[in-house]
């Protein structure tokens, strides 16, 4: 063959790069059971549908490493064997929906995941159930990611023969809504976290923390649910944390409570409910908390606030119907009270402004009794309590002077 004239050497190079800029068309897979699934992954491009029909597919560690949606008809299930992890996600912006995810491996040495995302961006897991597995969902250093309407169960007897329910560690960005987990050790995990929308979720009769993170500042807890938790929640070791409208509830056990805030800075409480708990709320070694407008019903203690937290704000809560509304261990109180309404108050308001004229003592002095002797509390409704706490509230000498409200309200709030 002829050598193509000089003139025409570098159109025939331009046509070339133009038609390598157009992206190859997108194609759709359907997989049947019969299929290796890791076979199909590995053979699809770049930007492919994989769907899944119904049936069983067995294997375990199926690696995705490029961009792909992988969509499950109703009954497709990805099932590890125990072997290890099932589906492992190393690329962005790969979207997984609609499967179920079963038979990720016990192992006290790795933890192993359902759906493990490592060094991504943009991965989305939706609608998917998670069962018998150690860890559900496991993301370690990702950005962007979506845990979307997923549910997980698992069925583990002690902490050390489960995983959680959906963990993150070192990741930014997260949005984790509209998931239910329960059976794990935690159900939702996040540590070294960044920026996380957390919203509308459930964590139930999970065996050690609904929700438990450490080290994660900047985040958001909207409208979520927990309860029948072996603990309850525990937030520890953050700034910045914005807690509204959840619901801690029937979290009941010697060392249980609705959440526990340990050395947490610069943070919102606002508009939550915290219902029959040992105790609601358990605040320690926490600075500059605002908490306003949360419920306090039917707990053991209403609020547990411990002496070496300062600068706390606590303003238009409830306090309804608790065994004690607040407890403290030391004889100064550094946070403020105001505009409290509290179920045990007799006070007046001659002004008739919906304020009581006089401030209002919540700590009893039975509660400091019972702090330090728990077999106390038998004597919690007797007439001798009663009198105990008419004559500190009178002439007090043992709870925190500084601990009172400076404006309590004489009638709840709508």
């Amino acid at each position: 063959m002829l050598p193509l004239p000089h003139p025409f050497r570098p159109v025939l190079l331009a046509l070339a790069l133009v038609l390598a800029a157009i992206p190859a068309q997108a194609r759709s897979w359907r997989a049947t059971p019969r299929d290796p699934l890791a076979a199909l992954v590995s053979a699809a491009a770049p930007g492919d549908t994989l769907r899944l029909s119904a049936g069983v597919y067995h294997g375990d560690s199926v690696v995705v490493t490029k961009r792909l949606v992988i969509l499950g008809d109703k009954g497709s299930v990805l099932d590890g064997g125990g072997g290890g992890h099932v589906l492992m996600v190393r690329a962005d912006n790969v979207t997984v929906r609609g499967l179920t995810l079963r038979g990720a491996g016990l192992s006290y040495r790795a933890e192993f995941a359902a759906l493990l995302g490592e060094d991504c961006r943009g991965l989305t897991v939706s609608e998917c159930r998670f069962e018998s597995n150690f860890f559900g969902v496991y993301l370690a250093r990702c950005r962007d990611a979506r845990i979307l309407g997923n549910t997980l169960r698992a069925s583990g007897s002690t902490e050390t023969t489960s995983g959680n329910g959906i963990h993150l560690w070192h990741c930014r960005d997260a949005r984790i809504e509209g998931n239910q987990v329960e059976g794990h050790r935690d159900g939702i995990y996040l540590e070294f976290v960044r920026h996380a929308h957390i919203q509308r979720n459930r964590g139930s009769g999970n065996l050690r923390y609904g929700l438990h993170f450490m080290f994660s500042d900047s985040c958001r807890y909207i409208r979520n649910s927990f309860d029948r938790n072996g603990a309850g929640v525990a937030v520890m070791y953050s700034r910045w944390v914005d807690m509204e409208g959840n619901r801690f509830h029937d979290n009941w056990g010697p060392a249980s409570y609705g959440v526990l805030l340990k050395d947490i800075s610069d943070s919102f409480i606002h508009g939550n409910l915290f219902e029959a708990n040992t105790t609601g709320m358990l605040v320690e070694a926490s600075n500059r908390l605002v908490a306003t407008g949360n419920t306090f019903r039917r707990n053991g203690w209403a609020l547990r606030l411990m002496a070496n937290s300062m600068d706390g704000n606590y303003e238009d809560n409830q306090f309804i119907a608790n065994s004690f509304d607040v407890a403290t261990n030391g004889r100064q109180n550094y946070s403020r009270f105001r505009r409290n309404y509290w179920d045990r108050h007799r006070g007046y308001d001659l002004d008739r402004d919906g304020f009581a004229d006089a401030p209002y003592r919540p700590a009893g002095v039975f509660s400091l009794v019972v702090a330090d002797q728990s077999p106390a509390l038998v004597l919690l409704r007797s007439l001798f309590v009663e009198l105990l706490d008419a004559a500190e509230r009178a002439f007090p000498m043992l709870t925190p002077a500084s601990l009172a409200d400076e404006q309590p309200r004489m009638r709840r709030l709508p």
